[in-house]
């Protein structure tokens, strides 16, 4: 059973950093996209930044720059490290693991709230 448990979510100042942390278990994640998603109230959900099994990454035009995702695939993790946070960065973030025959799976989410 493919499991998904984000960490690392909380409120932070605009122009502070978080690290969000994402521990899967259950599979071989080796060849499975990892990535990170997030939904704001009353928005989609929406893609924030992927690493593929390949091992190439992509970004999401609002973060890029700011943000960083990583991962250790001998752990089984997958990490985003986000800088230079705005309010506008304020969302419930999902990890999500894509395998290659196409079953996603979808972590619980973690709040980030970005205010003074």
């Amino acid at each position: 059973q493919v499991q998904l448990v984000e960490s690392g979510g909380g409120l932070v100042q605009p122009g502070g950093s978080l690290r969000l942390s994402c521990a899967a278990s259950g599979s071989i994640f080796s060849f499975a996209d990892m990535g990170w998603y997030r939904q704001a109230p009353g928005k989609q959900r929406e893609l924030v930044a992927v690493f593929s099994g390949g091992g190439s990454t992509n970004y999401a035009d609002s973060v890029k720059a700011r943000f960083t995702i990583s991962r250790d695939n001998a752990k089984n993790t997958v990490s985003l490290r986000m800088n230079s946070l705005k309010p506008e960065d304020t969302a419930v973030y999902y990890c999500n693991a894509r395998f290659p025959l196409g079953n996603t799976y979808w972590g619980q989410g973690t709040q980030v709230t970005v205010s003074s």
